[in-house]
Formats: C-alpha cells, sequence, structure tokens
C-alpha cells in the first residue's frame, strides 16, 4: 500500500458512540488537507449558495424534503477543477493507478440546519474510491457517520480536507447543527473507459 504521509495525507481520527477518539483503519479512510483547495472556498461556497435550481444540470436523492445530490458542470463554479484535478491526483496514489486511467464523477451536496443525508454506499456500479471534500463546514457542522466492521464512527468535517473512503463503506451524515451551510462535493472514481 502507498505511504500516504509523504503525499500530505495523515490518519483520521474518529469517534465512536462512547465519543473516544479511535485511530481508523487505514484501509478505510484517509485524510488530505489541501491548502490551495482551502483558499478557494469561500468564493466556491458564495458562487454555490447563489445557485438556482435552473441552474443544476440535474438533482438527485430527494429524501426527507431536498435533493441530496446536485449535478454541475464543472466551468460554472471558480476554483471547482482545481479542486476535482487534486482529488483526482490523491485517488491515483492511493490506487497505484495512473490518473489517465481513472475517470470521476461529483455532486453538490448542500446540507441547511436540520437536513440529513440518508444512509447509503457509493458502490453501484465500476466505483474504486470514494471522497468528499468539505467547502464549507465549521465546528458545529453535521458529523459524517460510518458503519464499518460493526462499529459506528463519526467523522468531525473540515473545510479544505478531503476524505477518501472504500466506496463499500455504508456512512451518512447526521442532522446539521449549524445556522450555516455545510457544502460539500462528493466523488466517485471508477477505471477510464476508452
Amino acid at each position: 500500500m502507498t505511504d500516504w504521509s509523504s503525499q500530505g495525507l495523515r490518519r483520521i481520527f474518529m469517534r465512536d458512540h462512547s465519543r473516544d477518539i479511535i485511530p481508523a483503519m487505514e484501509d478505510l479512510i484517509s485524510l488530505f488537507d489541501c491548502d490551495d483547495c482551502l483558499r478557494l472556498n469561500d468564493g466556491l461556497a458564495a458562487a454555490i449558495l447563489d445557485l438556482r435550481d435552473e441552474d443544476y444540470a440535474r438533482r438527485s436523492h430527494w429524501f426527507q424534503g431536498r435533493y441530496e445530490n446536485l449535478y454541475i458542470d464543472v466551468a460554472r463554479l471558480p476554483g471547482l477543477e482545481l479542486i476535482l484535478q487534486t482529488g483526482l491526483s490523491k485517488a491515483a496514489t492511493r490506487l497505484a493507478m495512473p490518473e489517465k486511467e481513472l475517470k470521476l464523477g461529483f455532486w453538490l451536496n448542500i446540507m441547511r440546519k436540520g437536513d440529513v443525508t440518508t444512509l447509503h454506499r457509493h458502490d453501484d456500479d465500476d466505483e474504486l474510491l470514494s471522497a468528499v471534500y468539505y467547502v464549507q463546514a465549521d465546528e458545529h457542522s453535521a458529523l459524517f457517520r460510518l458503519h464499518a466492521q460493526g462499529k459506528v464512527k463519526e467523522v468531525i468535517p473540515v473545510a479544505g480536507r478531503f476524505m477518501f473512503f472504500d466506496p463499500a463503506l455504508p456512512h451518512e451524515v447526521l442532522p446539521q447543527r449549524a445556522d450555516q451551510a455545510r457544502i460539500s462535493i462528493g466523488i466517485n472514481f471508477g477505471p477510464a473507459i476508452e
């Protein structure tokens, strides 16, 4: 397995229900804090929050009064291309594959106070790796909850951070507690098909 520490990746620490901090299983989840991406977040968040329903190419996963997945053309949002390219590069490293052999799909997730993202997985098609990038999150933002190996673990979202994980892991997002919207970009990486 590739040593991500030289790539700026760190072992993540997650909380179990007892609120003890426990190290995650390295093969299931990894973090990367992207300073170049973080500098883009304020402008990107403002542009995302200015979008109207008709600006989206598609919306899906209508649960509990909102669309969980919002799809948009990459050119519509400033800085999005750099964030996605960074994610692709790190995914290629994680998977020990050349970038040109990978493709990605992405969507936005905007959670306002009280919103949740329902339990799901990303292994429906040819996904090899999944990720989330946090555009806007603060200390009161909703926790990302993973269900793995008979345990439930919660991950604290941090703006400017990528979290890579196995697409077969069931996961959800707990209710958004903050007044400020929690904005993330979901990404799936799969094999490029010529």
